[in-house]
């Protein structure tokens, strides 16, 4: 059974570190090696690491450069031949480790593989489940995003590809999936991995709009690369309506309705078939803005927990 290495890195998340250790240090039928990776928190993180330092293969409380560094740092240590990091609001559920080893074992050309993953609050609620497909490099650079800490890679293939890219702050691990995809198959696993946890401090709400900004910066490098460009050319539309669906979903997270729609009715110009896959979203933001926000969650609840009962899962 091959070793594998989890990195988590940490910056002033107290609330929620702990159970995020837990559900690490809490997998089985697998050798794991834990690195944490703190930015030198000041709310009480670091009691919580030292409680568990016997238990962790490294540990390190310091500024850093921001979560890509903390990551590049933890992997730098890593010695596993599967890795992967969690962040410190997340979780595993439990087997979710042995089962992606397996999945690497059973898909030995792959270098990633990718599991399901649900979405709880901050008291750790279930929110809905995420559901993705057999998707790769042609679904990764149209922007469909996969739950980051349901996803396993091998170090091989990260050493191959290079590790992240510290100027990116919100999309370096959409980064990071594609330039794995050029490289090598990526393969899903419909099993559910990861909770994600959706919480007022989470960057996908507080810091909305910077997801948008890093997506047309992405679709502007896939122009450089010699083995992405050609693929662009030729699903520029597409791709292009994937960059604004994704704007518009996070500034819809982060509670702005009104630039939502205009990015969606952007993605609906260069790919009408292809922005319609977030037409739930759509309803979504204009019943936000004709009958307020308590009437659109309602609605959006109503809907999507009868569709998730119904086929398992809500489809990002």
């Amino acid at each position: 059974m091959p070793l594998v290495s989890i990195i988590t890195p940490s910056y002033n998340q107290s609330a929620y570190l702990e159970q995020t250790i837990q559900s690490v240090l809490g997998q089985q039928h697998v050798p794991l090696e834990y690195i944490v990776v703190d930015g030198g928190s000041t709310d009480g993180s670091l009691e919580i690491i030292q409680r568990y330092a016997d238990r962790l293969a490294w540990w390190v409380s310091e500024r850093d450069a921001g979560q890509a560094d903390a990551i590049n740092k933890g992997l730098g240590r890593a010695s596993g031949e599967i890795v992967a990091w969690l962040n410190s609001d997340d979780l595993y559920l439990p087997e979710a480790v042995a089962q992606a080893v397996a999945a690497l074992q059973n898909n030995p050309q792959a270098g990633l593989v990718f599991g399901d993953a649900i979405t709880i609050d901050a008291e750790g609620r279930r929110l809905n489940r995420l559901s993705f497909g057999d998707w790769g490099l042609r679904e990764l650079m149209g922007f469909r995003i996969i739950c980051q800490p349901a996803v396993f890679m091998r170090r091989s293939t990260l050493e191959q590809a290079g590790l992240l890219d510290p100027s990116y702050h919100f999309l370096l691990d959409h980064h990071l999936w594609i330039r794995i995809a050029s490289l090598t198959p990526v393969v899903h696993v419909p099993e559910v991995w990861a909770a994600a946890r959706h919480h007022p401090g989470a960057k996908n709400v507080a810091q909305a709009a910077g997801f948008g900004e890093e997506a047309f910066r992405i679709l502007a490098w896939m122009e450089t690369q010699p083995a992405l460009a050609l693929r662009l050319a030729a699903n520029r539309r597409r791709i292009e309506a994937g960059a604004h669906r994704l704007n518009a979903r996070y500034l819809l997270d982060g509670g702005m309705p009104g630039p939502a729609l205009r990015a969606y009715t952007r993605a609906l110009v260069r790919s009408p078939r292809f922005a319609l896959g977030h037409a739930h979203r759509m309803l979504y933001a204009l019943v936000s803005l004709v009958g307020g926000k308590s009437l659109a969650h309602r609605f959006y609840r109503a809907k999507y927990a009868s569709k998730e009962s119904r086929k398992g899962g809500i489809q990002e």
